[in-house]
């Protein structure tokens, strides 16, 4: 009778085996091979072979990764990124049924998010190991609406689209991704008002709708009871939002970060504002708010920075620390 040991080395030779003979599905060998027609030669000069997932003694593709799946290998992750792809969004990229990542940011792609982009249903986020997956087009030149077929990947936990030429408003349906935790739309030509629907999102930390063109107030962004319960950081800066502050703020008890400079708003600033508990960058630059700002803020255990310049405040209002630009670190994404 064979011993555990020699069970186990025959289980894991069969494994092995089973991975080195694994063909690569089909679907997936065309799909690549169709992105590859299509991408500049700084990619393709190092695709070498017909099979992304490597064949022989030729390697996986670079910025591919496979896994085996039965008798199968099928392609999981895709980073092709900062390599001046240039042209339209990749549409074979849909194909890519199992992608769990999908990284093409700092490149030259153009046009609109194909709405196939909801096939992939296990794509999850951006720039987080740990099996989380990714969908990261920030630093492109796409154009056009937010596809609403987003809202179909409910995997999905990091979204980064920041720093293009979308459109039109922000499609509602980005609150159907129950397991959202970071949503980057800063830097484009968004329009109307923020869904207050994102409030319903259970696991969102950040919120970044900075540098749009986007109206409306504060108050109808938190008009749900129970409105963004996990949110850290709130980025509404460079936009045309209106209106004051509501005490209701102040219900939001995760916040940190509080982003609002270069608006249209008015009037006081809430006292129940500083009793938010750990908030610590307060950023109320180029408004139009009158007053004075409650001692409880100067008083704040937590609050570094409190900018108030280009206001309307009481002489003797002062602000508190020295004003810099926050970005939240790729490091961050590991919370």
């Amino acid at each position: 009778m064979a011993s555990r040991c020699e069970l186990l080395l025959i289980c894991v030779l069969s494994l092995l085996f089973a991975v080195s003979y694994s063909k690569t599905l089909k679907r997936d060998v065309k799909a690549l091979n169709e992105i590859k027609a299509s991408l500049g030669w700084r990619v393709v000069y190092s695709w070498v072979g017909d099979d992304p997932c490597g064949d022989g003694d030729l390697p996986p593709w670079s910025g591919v990764t496979c896994s085996t799946q039965g008798d199968y290998r099928v392609v999981t992750e895709l980073e092709v990124y900062a390599v001046s792809i240039v042209g339209p969004f990749p549409i074979a990229v849909t194909n890519l049924l199992d992608l769990t990542r999908l990284d093409l940011h700092n490149n030259k792609l153009t046009g609109p998010i194909p709405p196939q982009i909801g096939r992939l249903k296990r794509l999850k986020v951006l720039y987080v190991p740990f099996a989380l997956i990714f969908l990261n087009l920030r630093w492109n030149k796409l154009q056009d609406v937010i596809p609403p077929e987003i809202g179909e990947l409910k995997r999905l936990t990091h979204l980064y689209l920041s720093f293009n030429s979308f459109k039109g408003e922000i499609p509602k349906e980005l609150a159907a991704l129950p397991e959202l935790r970071y949503l980057y739309l800063q830097e484009n030509r968004l329009i109307g008002r923020i869904p207050a629907e994102l409030g319903t999102l259970q696991n969102l930390r950040h919120l970044d709708a900075g540098n749009n063109h986007l109206v409306g107030t504060i108050r109808e962004l938190i008009r749900f009871d129970g409105s963004f319960p996990s949110l850290r950081n709130l980025y509404l800066n460079n936009n045309y939002l209106s209106g004051g502050i509501p005490a209701q703020l102040s219900n939001l008890t995760s916040l940190e970060i509080v982003y609002l400079s270069c608006n249209k708003f008015i009037g006081n600033i809430p006292f129940a504002i500083a009793h938010i508990p750990k908030l610590t960058f307060l950023y109320l630059d180029h408004n139009q708010f009158t007053g004075r700002i409650p001692d409880a803020f100067y008083k704040h255990p937590f609050l570094k920075e409190m900018y108030i310049e280009g206001n309307m405040f009481k002489q003797g209002v002062n602000p508190i620390g020295t004003h810099k630009v926050l970005e939240v670190s790729d490091a961050d994404f590991a919370v």
